[in-house]
C-alpha cells in the first residue's frame, strides 16, 4: 500500500507544451537582463550551460550553486551580483509565462481527492528552478505550496531529474521507503525511472514527452481519472 503520491509539475499537474514555454521563458528573462547589458544569445546560451551542470549534479554543492558557479564561470565573478535581477525578473514578468501554459481544474481536484484518501503528497518537479519560479508554476495549476509536503527547487536540491540519487533524497526526506510511494509524471525518461527504485509510477499522458519512443503501455497510463482508478486499486 502507497503512502505517498509524488508529482511531476511541468507537463503533469501544469499542462504545457515544452518548447513553446521555454520560448516565451526565455523571451521574458533576456527583455529584463538586457537592461543589465546582457545581449541575448549569449544570455541563454549560459542558462542552459548553467541548467546542464545542474542536471550533471554530483551532490556536492545545491543546484544553485552549481548553476550560478557555470554562469560565472562563462561571464566572470561579477556576474553574481546580477542575481538579484533574475530573481525580480521572477517577481515582476515571469508571470507573464503563464501565458503559454495550459490550464486542468482535474489537476487540482486529483490532489484534493488523493489527499482526502489520507495519501501524502509531494511535488517531485525537476530542480532547476529557483522557489519563487516553482511556487509560481504552482500557482499557475490553480495549487498551492501548502498543498504539498515537499515540493524541490534548485536551491533544496543536489541532483536532477532522472538520476536516481534525485528520487532517493526526496524517499530519505519524507522518510519512506521507495515502495511506499507513487510517482506519476508525463516524462518517459525523466519520471518513469523511478520505478527503477522500487516505486510504483503512472504516466500521465496528456502532454506525454517520450523523447526515446518507449513503449508506454509498459506503465499505467492515462489521463487524471484513470490515475484515480488506478490509486484505489493500490490502496485498497
Amino acid at each position: 500500500m502507497i503512502k505517498v503520491v509524488l508529482f511531476d509539475l511541468d507537463g503533469t499537474l501544469l499542462p504545457m507544451d515544452q518548447d513553446v514555454f521555454v520560448k516565451t521563458y526565455f523571451g521574458g528573462i533576456a527583455k529584463r537582463l538586457a537592461l543589465r547589458g546582457y545581449e541575448a544569445e549569449g544570455l541563454i546560451s549560459a542558462i542552459w550551460a548553467g541548467t546542464a551542470t545542474m542536471i550533471k549534479n554530483d551532490g556536492k554543492k545545491t543546484n544553485e550553486a552549481v548553476f550560478w558557479d557555470k554562469f560565472t564561470e562563462i561571464y566572470g565573478e561579477n556576474a553574481r551580483a546580477d542575481e538579484p535581477y533574475f530573481d525580480e525578473f521572477y517577481r515582476l514578468d515571469f508571470d507573464k509565462v503563464q501565458s503559454s501554459c495550459g490550464y486542468n481544474p482535474k489537476a487540482q481536484e486529483t490532489v484534493v481527492k488523493i489527499k482526502s484518501m489520507g495519501l501524502r503528497v509531494a511535488l517531485a518537479t525537476n530542480p532547476i528552478f529557483p522557489t519563487i519560479a516553482t511556487q509560481k508554476r504552482i500557482a499557475w495549476a490553480g495549487l498551492s505550496p501548502d498543498d504539498f509536503e515537499l515540493y524541490t527547487t534548485y536551491e533544496n536540491s543536489r541532483y536532477c531529474k532522472p538520476t536516481l540519487e534525485y528520487y532517493k533524497n526526496i524517499i530519505k526526506q519524507l522518510s519512506v521507503k521507495a515502495e511506499d510511494c507513487l510517482m506519476v509524471g508525463n516524462d518517459v525518461s525523466e519520471d518513469m525511472v523511478a520505478e527503477m527504485l522500487g516505486m510504483k509510477v503512472f504516466l500521465l499522458t496528456d502532454c506525454l514527452i517520450n523523447k526515446n519512443q518507449k513503449e508506454i503501455n509498459v506503465y499505467p497510463n492515462g489521463g487524471f481519472s484513470e490515475l484515480l482508478d488506478y490509486i484505489k486499486t493500490i490502496v485498497e
